[in-house]
């Protein structure tokens, strides 16, 4: 008997010993076994949240870059709502757009015909980054039109991906504004309405959420349909900032035709603070569009820190996709994670739980990240 059982306790120190090997090896699973009560909630209720993450380890030795993923759940067929996330690719292609275009550039001053405001693209872009404003999205929506960012995106094998709105606004009609450009001060040039294709509804896993909806101020008691929503899920967001990050590590095909100042420029405007770009502080605090570490925390970001991200939140989802650097630590990192907040299932009664659980779980995931990465980067 005593045999058995000294056997049965090696065959479990065995197998313990390699399950924790195997846990070592595997960071983001390190990360997601913290005791932070804004992660263990998370993943004590798995199912309810529906996250998916994506966390690039990134090694510079000599001339060569090294990218390698480690992934949470992530399945391009398990669908959420990527809500802001999409301005990120549409920013992208209206600066690729510009770059092919011989009479315009950036700070080229343009509004949409049947509106007052107007703005520059270089504008517009900046106030997407800062404070993921909408009628800036819409404006380079209409500058290129559903079908073309659609198509340019897949012909740089980023996919699958579905743009099919605008955001903030109901409208279904499949025709672009026109734009009117200023090509000089005393010279104007309107474009012509893009039309564009009927989207067609997405058979995807959870596409219908929740029990219920409200619409008009109804309350119909079933799931909420977004089978004609944007789709953008995660493996594509990381590839679409792992193109602007290191566009050297790609194909000439699968990069974005933008300059090296126009891919400057962005790279500006994607680390860009509320406050640095004329926004109050106090509103639009250092953490209002960057998750990740800083989130859940008014305090500034310091300095050393830069995050290149584009954030998303509706639905109840909320979203992050992050190159974040610390240059006094020499540290480097992508993470891509999204994660749904609507405990009563009910969608647009504007009770989720973004403040209580979302971001104070996607600000912990990204410090318990950047902790395996100092802890890497000292061995």
């Amino acid at each position: 008997m005593k045999k058995i059982i000294t056997l049965l306790l090696l065959s479990f120190v065995i197998s313990y010993s390699c399950e924790t090997k195997k846990s070592e090896k595997d960071p983001l699973k390190v990360a997601l076994a913290s005791q932070d009560p804004a992660i263990k909630r998370v993943m004590d209720s798995l199912a309810a949240f529906e996250i998916q993450i994506i966390y690039t380890q990134i090694d510079r030795k000599e001339d060569s870059i090294i990218l390698t993923d480690h992934t949470f759940q992530v399945n391009n067929d398990n669908y959420f709502y990527p809500a802001s996330t999409v301005k990120f690719p549409i920013a992208v292609l209206a600066l690729e757009k510009l770059n092919k275009i011989d009479s315009l550039d950036r700070n080229v001053k343009y509004y949409v015909e049947g509106d007052s405001i107007e703005n520059t693209f270089s504008e517009d872009i900046s106030k997407v980054f800062a404070v993921s404003d909408n009628h800036a999205n819409n404006r380079l929506f209409e500058f290129q039109g559903q079908d073309s960012i659609n198509t340019n995106l897949t012909n740089k094998g980023l996919s699958p991906v579905r743009i099919s709105h605008r955001l903030g606004v109901h409208s279904s009609d499949l025709r672009t504004k026109p734009l009117i450009l200023y090509l000089n001060d005393s010279t104007t040039y309107s474009s012509t309405s893009i039309y564009n294709r009927e989207a067609k509804s997405l058979a995807l896993n959870n596409i219908r959420k929740g029990q219920a909806y409200y619409k008009d101020d109804s309350l119909y008691r079933e799931p909420f349909d977004f089978s004609f929503k944007n789709y953008y899920p995660v493996n594509t967001q990381h590839s679409v900032l792992k193109r602007v990050i290191f566009p050297e590590l790609f194909d000439m095909d699968e990069r974005f035709d933008i300059s090296e100042e126009q891919r400057r420029f962005l790279l500006e405007a994607m680390n860009t603070l509320p406050r640095n770009a004329g926004y109050d502080p106090e509103e639009f605090y250092d953490g209002y569009c960057k998750f990740f570490i800083y989130g859940d925390t008014h305090d500034a970001i310091p300095e050393h820190i830069k995050i290149y991200n584009k954030v998303g939140f509706a639905y109840g989802t909320l979203t992050d996709c992050a190159y974040i650097t610390d240059t006094k630590n020499d540290v480097e990192f992508m993470l891509t994670a999204t994660i749904l907040v609507n405990n009563d299932q009910i969608f647009n009664d504007d009770q989720y739980e973004y403040d209580e659980i979302g971001i104070p779980f996607l600000a912990a995931l990204g410090r318990e990240i950047y902790a395996l990465e100092l802890a890497r980067n000292k061995k």
